[in-house]
C-alpha cells in the first residue's frame, strides 16, 4: 500500500524559510519521480518542483532561486527547501509520486503521477 506522508508546513512571516518532508512507503521509491504540488483556494494544483528518477530536477519559474528540491533515497524521504517565502506561496503543499524517468516536459504536470499525499498548509504573512 502506498502512503505519502508531508510535514512541515506551518505558518511564516515574508521571507522566513521552510522545509517540508514527504515520507514514502510501499514502494521501490528509486524507480519513481517525485514532485510537490500546491493550491491555493480557488486555483488550480500547479507544480512547484520535481525530481525524476534519474535525479533531474524541475522547478517553477515562480520559485526558481527560493525553493529546492532533494531525496534521501535510503530514508525514502523527499524534501523542499523552501526560503525567502513571499504571501503568494501560500497554499497546500503536496507531495506526489510517479513511475520514472518521465523526462523534464512532464515533470511539472499533476496528472502524470499516480500517488499523491494528503497534504500539509503553508501559509506566509506580509
Amino acid at each position: 500500500q502506498v502512503q505519502l506522508v508531508e510535514s512541515g508546513g506551518g505558518s511564516v512571516q515574508s521571507g522566513g524559510s521552510l522545509r517540508l518532508s514527504c515520507a514514502a512507503s510501499g514502494y521501490t521509491y528509486s524507480s519513481y519521480s517525485m514532485g510537490w504540488f500546491r493550491q491555493a483556494p480557488g486555483k488550480e494544483r500547479e507544480g512547484v518542483a520535481a525530481i525524476d528518477s534519474d535525479g533531474s530536477t524541475s522547478y517553477a519559474d515562480s520559485v526558481k532561486g527560493r525553493f529546492t528540491i532533494s531525496q534521501d533515497n535510503a530514508k525514502n524521504t523527499l524534501y523542499l527547501q523552501m526560503n525567502s517565502l513571499k504571501p503568494e506561496d501560500t497554499a497546500k503543499y503536496y507531495c506526489a509520486a510517479g513511475l520514472g524517468p518521465m523526462g523534464s516536459w512532464w515533470l511539472l504536470r499533476a496528472h502524470v503521477y499516480n500517488y499523491w499525499g494528503q497534504g500539509t498548509q503553508v501559509t506566509v504573512s506580509s
